[in-house]
């Protein structure tokens, strides 16, 4: 390892203990144990090197937001990793994402879970889809299905014999108190659960503002920025 890795090594680790040593006081206000926690990292923007020094510091998660940056990227990921595609997707581009990631965290909509579908079909394997909720008051802002249409949805992916329901996912709002947001996800969550006991991922929580989804019940967090630090312009 050349002194330019390893010093950025060094950076990715410390910034890595300081999110740890969050996550492990946010479990302990919430009476959890840090082992109900799966850290993703969200790398977009950011080189597969850095991928790689963090699946050696024992990362195994990692998302991506944008196709063909994520298959691009990881297609140079010399380590193991179990790889999300965490957000907004076109209908036209769902079938090759569908070929490559593990789980799909960002399905809002019928069109698009019948596209994934196809993709993985073609593909010859079963992916991984959460939900994503939305709780914009502005449905022409929202990111993500209404709350009233996760049952449908949920029902879809569950019973397609190439995608796995696996969960429910949501993005805060901007400019709102995240945890009634985190705690009405949860709650859904519980009740989706009722019908499909392997819906079991809830995903929410940012860099700033994961310690409100763990004391919510999270059980999956998204973190990139307080990691791998501030992004670089997109051009």
């Amino acid at each position: 390892m050349n002194d330019t890795a390893s010093r950025r090594r060094d950076e990715l680790a410390a910034n890595l203990e300081a999110i740890e040593e969050r996550i492990g006081a946010a479990c302990a206000d919430a009476g959890r144990s840090r082992a109900e926690i799966t850290l993703i990292v969200v790398a977009k923007t950011y080189p597969a090197s850095d991928v790689d020094l963090l699946a050696e510091l024992g990362i195994a998660d990692f998302g991506e937001n944008r196709h063909p940056e994520a298959q691009d990227k990881w297609a140079e990921v010399t380590h193991q990793i179990r790889r999300h595609f965490v957000g907004g997707l076109q209908t036209n581009k769902a079938g090759a994402v569908a070929r490559y990631a593990d789980v799909v965290q960002s399905v809002d909509r019928l069109k698009l879970a019948r596209s994934l579908s196809r993709g993985a079909e073609a593909a010859g394997r079963e992916l991984g889809c959460l939900v994503q909720v939305g709780y914009e008051q502005d449905a022409s802002h929202r990111s993500g299905a209404d709350p009233s249409a996760v049952v449908e949805l949920s029902d879809m992916l569950a019973d397609d014999s190439h995608l796995r329901l696996d969960g429910v996912m949501t993005v805060a709002p901007l400019g709102v108190d995240p945890r009634p947001v985190f705690d009405d996800l949860v709650a859904l969550a519980g009740r989706l659960q009722s019908d499909h006991p392997g819906a079991r991922v809830i995903s929410a929580g940012m860099s700033e503002d994961f310690e409100d989804a763990v004391r919510a019940g999270a059980t999956h967090l998204r973190v990139g920025r307080s990691i791998l630090g501030e992004r670089p312009a997109l051009r």
